[in-house]
């Protein structure tokens, strides 16, 4: 019975050794500082973090089919200049459908060079990266830009506003972690996802369209992507136009951190939501504790390393590789 119930505590750490983690850092930090577990802080950071995390479980999905996705920082700071440019010229209820139409250009072109034509999609992405900015800088002259008239328009819903006391972007991430969790995790499409990107070659021979599963991938990253530029440009009325500089790398970390392997294959759009706010959450903690900002990224990358290292190391049973 005592060997029965080991092997299945240490089967459920196996499954669930980043939630662990999650817990553990959580206790730490609590401990730590009694403000960091107040009601007040905790809504902020997931909050603060709604805008990452709408970006990531996009990507999810590209990162399960077997690619990446660098192009998608370049591409929320592309998609808040666009719609904030366009609200003053067209109103918001024609900017958002436009801004998301020509975000999702960009993000079937990538779909198109990776899935149709086969191109690595780390280069591709990365290309993208450089030339979505510059396409951005253009488009804006290489200014910011700034809705004129703040007061008179229902824009900010998306970014200021909430719901019975629950922030919109709140709302709007947790319902794309629900639509999209039960599209990968319920659907045809999803097992299609994991299946090309765990063996490319037997989802080929099984039938499965690799090519248009991963196009629409893309366009999912692309769709998340605006939705994150959305609630940027709604929640500060303007913006910088290199607003998502440097997110492309972040949202990777969460989705590793979340347990997703960059060989494909593996992850879940709920562990993702757990590497988001753990993520948030650890960067919030060392900030309550009055860490200057270059100690917290130091620190940050630690614990990232050490959350990961605890998840591998329960799922093989050791701490240590074999030589």
């Amino acid at each position: 019975m005592a060997n029965l119930a080991s092997s299945q505590l240490i089967s459920f750490l196996g499954r669930q050794g980043i939630i662990v983690a999650f817990v553990i850092f959580m206790a730490i930090f609590a401990f730590a500082e009694p403000r960091f577990i107040s009601s007040d802080n905790l809504l902020s950071v997931v909050r603060s973090s709604a805008i990452l995390g709408v970006m990531a479980l996009g990507v999810t999905f590209v990162v399960i089919s077997g690619n990446l996705d660098l192009s998608v920082g370049s591409m929320m700071s592309f998609s808040t200049i666009v719609v904030l440019d366009l609200h003053d010229k067209l109103g918001a209820g024609l900017a958002i459908p436009t801004m998301y139409l020509m975000t999702l250009g960009l993000g079937g072109f990538i779909g198109f060079l990776v899935g149709y034509l086969k191109l690595n999609s780390l280069i591709v992405t990365l290309g993208m990266l450089s030339a979505i900015h510059g396409l951005t800088l253009t488009y804006s002259g290489g200014k910011n830009m700034d809705i004129a008239d703040k007061e008179s328009t229902w824009f900010g819903f998306f970014g200021q506003g909430d719901i019975l006391g629950v922030p919109v972007p709140i709302i709007i991430f947790l319902a794309l972690v629900a639509l999209l969790g039960t599209l990968l995790a319920k659907t045809p499409f999803g097992r299609k996802v994991y299946a090309v990107g765990g063996n490319p070659t037997a989802a080929t021979f099984s039938g499965i369209k690799s090519s248009k599963t991963v196009f629409i991938c893309y366009l999912l990253s692309a769709f998340c992507v605006a939705t994150a530029g959305l609630i940027q440009a709604s929640r500060s009325m303007g913006s910088q136009n290199t607003v998502g500089q440097g997110l492309e790398l972040e949202v990777l970390a969460a989705i590793i951190l979340g347990g997703a392997s960059l060989l494909g294959g593996s992850g879940t759009v709920f562990k993702t939501l757990v590497g988001v706010l753990m993520l948030g959450f650890i960067q919030n903690g060392l900030l309550l504790m009055g860490l200057p900002f270059y100690v917290q990224f130091v620190i940050t990358w630690i614990i990232i390393i050490l959350a990961v290292w605890l998840d591998i190391s329960v799922k093989r049973g050791k701490f240590w590789a074999s030589v």
